[in-house]
């Protein structure tokens, strides 16, 4: 089972928009960073071990007022965790942000899970599936 993390600083949803790999779909946009763990770490660091995955989830005020930001938010984390619950993802430590868009509130909840996993596919992070023979 993959790890799950959260982003919380400012630094770190920064670096994910500076590493210039991102997918646009209708409900949400995704940027992708592989992350390298340093050797030179300090010990007291390096004793926790880093989550292979790590989420944020931002809203700009483009999508609404506080209340529409925060229900885009949850549905975002909603599908995330369905989406990452059911995908066999690399072993790559990833960090991933999720943007919301005006169009995320509204969007069939489906449609939303499909553009999240279509962009982990399209980014790298997910294996891609094995074809049954």
């Amino acid at each position: 089972m993959t790890s799950i993390g959260r982003l919380k600083r400012r630094a770190e949803f920064l670096a994910a928009a500076s590493a210039n790999r991102k997918w646009v779909a209708p409900g949400l946009v995704l940027q992708a960073r592989a992350v390298v763990i340093d050797a030179a770490e300090p010990a007291a660091k390096a004793t926790l071990p880093r989550p292979v995955i790590c989420l944020g989830f931002t809203a700009s005020r483009k999508v609404g007022n506080s209340v529409a930001r925060n229900r885009a938010r949850r549905r975002l984390k909603a599908a995330a965790a369905e989406v990452l619950r059911e995908t066999a993802m690399t072993e790559t430590a990833t960090d991933l942000v999720l943007i919301a868009r005006p169009a995320t509130i509204v969007r069939d909840y489906a449609a939303l899970k499909e553009d999240f996993r279509r962009g982990l596919k399209k980014l790298g992070v997910a294996l891609p599936v094995q074809a049954a023979s």
